[in-house]
């Protein structure tokens, strides 16, 4: 962030049930609605990134009737999960009159676990699904699951696996994944993300995009395929150009900021 600063007014949001944030009682989509459960969901999450870009830039939607308005150039840019989130909220955005300079996919998840892609899954795979989607559901599964994920030791290895070279895996990375998951309602919150199994994927969401999307991508990630960004950039005229650095994984911004800040400074300063 400190790199983007230099050239532009950056807030970084930690979405509801994640960081610092609230996490609240999780309710699933057939669930009956309960005071104060939330349904966690794309949706939710772009409206809280629309909200926060209205309110701390002062954006204002545009009347065609009317001459617009200077207004700040808004850049949305987000990495897996993230990257969801944020062209979500480019097409709120767009529907509200207030559309983004442009969208930065930074290894956007793929979510190849959703409903819309069970079909794709390898046999074994896709006959233990439904038992997989009863068991994840269930609270008394959910809460000893998550202990058991949500410890140091554990964090170390996926970081391992998520940033392939090493590169910047510290006690302070791992303490700043960590915490999170001691707050209250964080068992709540993660049962609402790993119950995401229908939501939208990104191609649904580029396909009439009106707004240009830029792609970076870590070439050794080793869950969201780069051939798949290939082919998103063949075939969505919104995405403008993809860049695919070697050596980096998931996470490319953390795990080699050295490499990826500058293309981001480009983009942004040349959009």
């Amino acid at each position: 962030m400190p790199a983007l600063a230099a050239q532009a007014d950056v807030i970084a949001i930690d979405l509801l049930g994640f960081g610092a944030s609230d996490k609240p009682r999780s309710r699933l989509a057939d669930e009956p609605i309960q005071p104060g459960a939330v349904l966690y969901c794309f949706d939710l999450w772009a409206r809280q990134v629309a909200d926060a870009a209205i309110s701390l830039f002062g954006l204002n939607e545009t009347s065609k009737s009317e001459r617009p308005a200077p207004q700040p150039e808004l850049h949305l840019i987000g990495n897996s999960i993230g990257g969801m989130v944020a062209l979500t909220a480019a097409r709120l955005l767009v529907k509200e009159g207030i559309p983004p300079q442009q969208v930065i996919l930074i290894d956007c998840a793929q979510r190849t676990l959703d409903d819309k892609r069970a079909a794709e899954l390898p046999g074994l795979e896709r006959i233990s699904r439904p038992l997989l989607k009863q068991l994840v559901r269930q609270r008394w599964v959910i809460a000893p699951l998550f202990r058991l994920l949500a410890q140091p030791g554990f964090i170390r290895r996926v970081l391992r696996k998520a940033y392939p070279s090493g590169a910047h895996i510290d006690d302070e990375l791992v303490g700043l994944l960590h915490r999170p998951s001691t707050d209250p309602g964080a068992t709540e919150s993660f049962r609402g993300f790993v119950n995401l199994f229908s939501d939208y994927l990104a191609p649904e969401l580029l396909v009439d995009l009106a707004v240009p999307v830029r792609l970076l991508w870590g070439a050794d990630d080793p869950w969201e395929d780069p051939k798949e960004a290939r082919r998103w950039a063949n075939a969505f005229p919104c995405i403008q150009e993809l860049q695919v650095l070697s050596g980096l994984g998931h996470c490319p911004q953390d795990e080699g900021p050295e490499r990826v800040n500058p293309i981001l400074l480009q983009w942004i300063g040349g959009a």
